[in-house]
């Protein structure tokens, strides 16, 4: 009797990315993805503001704002003692398990600002002495880099049951420029990036013994002229796209962001609260 396969999890957020833009661009590796399951256009849930902190939190805890506390990019209201995160709801159920997350921006790995989103916290490149921008477009653009290197090598070399990596430059580019030529380059090198990580995970040892859900999405989109907030189509229109055991290849569902929670769970065969808002994709 053969062993039964081994299930895994990559999640990976590209901030700030507009759905319509998205689809503009080049993204081979994306595009890859959802010809093995689906892309789809995610309306950010009117629970949420367009703001980055409540959305990854609901990515992550699986409930909007009125439950998991995180009203703008100040986490010091959060509820996630009360709302985990789908790493610490992945370790919890399954004893043994590891997980890994990792990211640009600091309040989801680190104590900054009520943070870590993540519990636990995660990797974060140090910022180099004497940078005194921490905004510097340059800096964002290694800082992803360097996420993405240290994801490969744990995705390589740990057998970790869910990963989460995030993707800062093209939200900030966003900010810095609006909807420009370079926030287009952004974005290709975002689905480069996914490029590096899924050839890390056909490169494990393991990796005929295994299947593997992969989700990518982002939290909002901009306006042309940047930043964003607010409720236009262009700010509130989002995006996620996943592929994996259970997803069925050319599926256009409805998703929404507080489905990412309950599909990780049902991938790796563990338990969800029955009174989660969301589903998994399948269903």
């Amino acid at each position: 009797m053969s062993a039964a396969r081994t299930q895994h999890v990559l999640i990976v957020g590209w901030d700030g990315v507009r759905d319509d833009v998205l689809r503009s661009v080049r993204t081979p590796h994306l595009d890859a993805l959802a010809a093995e399951g689906f892309l789809a256009t995610v309306r950010v849930h009117d629970a949420n503001p367009t703001i980055s902190g409540p959305v990854w939190s609901t990515m992550a805890t699986g409930v909007y704002r009125d439950r998991h506390g995180v009203h703008d990019n100040d986490f010091r209201r959060n509820a996630f003692d009360r709302h985990p995160d789908v790493l610490r709801r992945v370790r919890a159920a399954r004893p043994g398990a590891t997980t890994f997350a990792a990211g640009s921006w600091a309040p989801l790995v680190e104590e900054v600002s009520g943070g870590p989103l993540f519990h636990g916290g995660g990797y974060r490149p140090p910022i180099p002495a004497g940078v005194e921008n921490t905004d510097d477009l340059d800096l964002i653009a290694a800082m992803d880099d360097a996420v993405t290197s240290r994801v490969a090598r744990e995705l390589l070399a740990h057998d970790h049951t869910a990963v989460f990596v995030y993707e800062l430059l093209p939200d900030m580019v966003g900010h810095t420029e609006g909807v420009t030529d370079r926030y287009r380059a952004a974005i290709e090198g975002c689905d480069e990036q996914l490029g590096v990580l899924r050839a890390a995970i056909d490169a494990r040892p393991m990796r005929g013994d295994e299947d593997w859900t992969v989700i990518v999405l982002t939290d909002h989109g901009h306006r042309d002229a940047g930043h964003h907030g607010g409720d236009s189509d262009e700010e509130r229109l989002a995006w996620i796209a996943a592929a994996g055991p259970g997803i069925r290849p050319g599926a256009q569902p409805t998703v929404d962001h507080a489905d990412v929670l309950p599909h990780v769970l049902s991938a790796l065969g563990l338990p969800a609260d029955d009174d989660l808002p969301g589903h998994p994709f399948s269903s």
